[in-house]
């Protein structure tokens, strides 16, 4: 089935007259009735009868008519859809990110996207470090941003975006929440919350044992929305990087000797044709001021 006959047989029912609706189509009579024949081949029937003053639809054409009508809308849209990407008037943006790693931190970059791409579509993707990895070997993202990545796939491209130092957090009415700087020596009667998600949680845990630290009693969570709540409900503290996003009823205060840190990088495919959105993603995230996240 071609799209040209399904439009020779719209304009037929149009019209209920084959010459006219060939002069709709700009083509000759025998052409548009050509046409026709091939698709009531192809469809087993009958679409038409011919009879004068004008053409009558037969049972089969008023089945196939909202049928190949749908059709042909689609293949209409689907035309203009194609023209607009190309045209970079639309365009989506894959994004996948690890779960350490805020939304809050591209609201600037988003921003910008929306402004350039009136039809943008967005699609976050969420996941660990290998599922992020996954999501850029199957083509489901595009871009990627987290930490340090399992880098045994040798078509991961990365660049840094900055480099953050870890913090403990605690309720804003902790006993240190107060403090300019926590010694090690005062966590050792802490219940710590461990953040099993993250990429940095294995050295995290080893710094903390490697100071005497009990970690058979903490509690694990799985995002930092948890670990948030946790908290504010004082059931622990924990140690996060410093873009993670607090509210105001929590403290974040600096650790003394905790020489633990992460970069932060955002992953590409390399060699894989980038969309306009993401390649204006890429460049946005690279050519952005992260230095409120550094030190």
């Amino acid at each position: 089935m071609e799209m040209h006959q399904v439009r020779y047989f719209l304009a037929a029912v149009h019209e209920l007259n084959f010459t006219k609706a060939a002069e709709r189509c700009n083509v000759s009579q025998p052409s548009l009735t050509r046409a026709i024949k091939q698709l009531e081949g192809e469809l087993g029937g009958d679409l038409f009868r011919r009879e004068r003053p004008q053409a009558q639809l037969t049972e089969l054409g008023q089945r196939m008519l909202p049928l190949l009508k749908q059709c042909y809308d689609s293949a209409l849209s689907a035309r203009s859809l194609a023209t607009a990407i190309k045209g970079g008037e639309v365009g989506a943006l894959r994004l996948a990110l690890s779960r350490t790693v805020g939304l809050d931190l591209f609201a600037l970059q988003f921003s910008e996207l929306k402004r350039l791409f009136a039809g943008l579509e967005m699609k976050i993707l969420r996941g660990t470090a290998a599922d992020v990895v996954e999501l850029l070997k199957k083509g489901d993202a595009e871009l990627a941003v987290a930490a340090a990545l399992d880098e045994t796939w040798g078509r991961l491209d990365k660049w840094p975006l900055f480099t953050e130092r870890f913090a403990l957090v605690v309720n804003g009415q902790h006993r240190l929440a107060s403090r300019k700087v926590v010694k090690v020596d005062d966590l050792k009667d802490q219940r710590f919350l461990r953040r099993t998600y993250c990429e940095d949680e294995p050295q995290g845990s080893a710094f903390l044992r490697g100071h005497g630290i009990n970690l058979e009693h903490a509690h694990d969570v799985t995002s930092d929305e948890d670990l948030v709540g946790m908290v504010d409900a004082d059931f622990g503290v924990a140690l996060a990087p410093r873009s993670m996003r607090l509210p105001a009823a929590l403290a974040r205060v600096p650790v003394d000797q905790l020489e633990l840190s992460r970069t932060v990088y955002v992953y590409g495919v390399a060699g894989r044709q980038r969309t306009a959105v993401a390649a204006a993603m890429l460049k946005m995230l690279r050519a952005a001021d992260w230095s409120r996240y550094c030190g």
